[in-house]
């Protein structure tokens, strides 16, 4: 569905080159929620535009339903980009037109009669929430509702790709909310393929099936969201995960440890079934070992449960290790952590 081939960016400015992406490459599937997330300056924003064509790349190739966009003329990217809509941050209206004005302006640029016009706007405006606010202007409405508008704009010519340039970074979290809600509904019933860029991981969470972290230019880790926050490999990874998943032992609780002789801490990894299992009961029951949790935390991406937990084992070694693979037998990832 689209696709970038090793993608840079250079722009130019004073004669000192600034890469903004480098050597990008990634693929979205037809029916994917794909999130693109980075912290500030890593390149995400200028990546999404290389889809719709607001940028070139220095070198590289995107495609878009297989087919590269640099072979086509003029005239063929405009049919192009007529499929790909757009959802941006600040929502970007114009305020001097009513709520019906703002969604019919990309129909009425394609010549589309008053009738059909009208058909389709009264349509969005029902799918989106917003009937009732046909006349009214956008200083009128709140946030949640002008993104509403952007998002009826943006799927009125049947795009087959949704663009969402940090579409709920100006929104409060239950705004935010319903607006995710909106694009997840907007993707199953439409088929609509939707990538979507943000610093908030908590949005990848709560909507995305893929994500790509990107960091200085560079895609430093994808993958399914399930595998990336059951696994995440890079730093920076794991700083997002972390901002949603709180996987590391509270301070007030380190501070009430003392030294013990033949103690070992352990981190423990969950996905799935294993989270709703009674294992630490199964583990007191089959060693004579003390167990002592320090830290749990269960959370949900896309329908299955992942957890955390940190363990301290008190016993002898040769039981400590023998229970160490019993949990590993009944799906548990087992990691020996340093002493505090």
């Amino acid at each position: 569905m689209i696709e970038l081939k090793d993608v840079y960016k250079t722009y130019m400015r004073n004669g000192i080159s600034n890469e903004a992406l480098r050597g990008v490459s990634l693929q979205v599937e037809k029916g994917d929620i794909f999130g693109v997330i980075g912290y500030s300056g890593a390149g995400k924003s200028t990546l999404i535009r290389m889809v719709n064509c607001l940028e070139q790349p220095t070198s590289g190739q995107v495609f878009v339903n297989g087919e590269p966009l640099d072979r086509y003329s003029v005239k063929e990217l405009r049919q192009v980009k007529k499929k790909i809509g757009m959802i941006f941050q600040h929502f970007n209206l114009l305020e001097t037109k009513t709520v019906f004005d703002n969604i019919a302006i990309p129909l009425v640029l394609l010549k589309r009669n008053k009738a059909e016009i009208r058909e389709r706007v009264m349509e969005l405006l029902q799918f989106v929430g917003l009937s009732d606010k046909e006349k009214s202007y956008p200083k009128e409405l709140s946030g949640g509702q002008k993104q509403r508008v952007g998002i009826a704009r943006a799927l009125a010519s049947n795009p087959s790709i949704l663009l969402c340039d940090e579409a709920t970074s100006a929104l409060d979290p239950q705004t935010t909310q319903s607006i995710l809600e909106l694009l997840k509904k907007i993707n199953e019933e439409y088929n609509i393929t939707i990538m979507m860029i943000t610093h908030e991981m908590g949005v990848i969470q709560k909507v995305c099936n893929k994500v790509a972290v990107m960091e200085k230019g560079k895609i430093v880790e994808q993958g399914k969201v399930l595998d990336v926050f059951g696994n995440p490999q890079h730093s920076t990874t794991q700083s997002f995960v972390q901002t949603v998943m709180q996987n590391e032992i509270p301070n007030s609780v380190l501070k009430t440890l003392t030294f013990r002789p033949n103690r070992r801490l352990f981190r423990l990894k969950f996905v799935g079934g294993s989270a709703s299992q009674p294992i630490l009961s199964s583990l007191i029951r089959q060693y004579d070992l003390e167990v002592n949790t320090l830290f749990a935390n269960m959370t949900e991406i896309q329908g299955t449960t992942i957890g955390t937990m940190i363990i301290e084992l008190h016993g002898d070694d040769s039981v400590i290790d023998k229970a160490a693979l019993f949990l590993e037998d009944l799906g548990v990832h087992v990691e020996e952590e340093a002493l505090v």
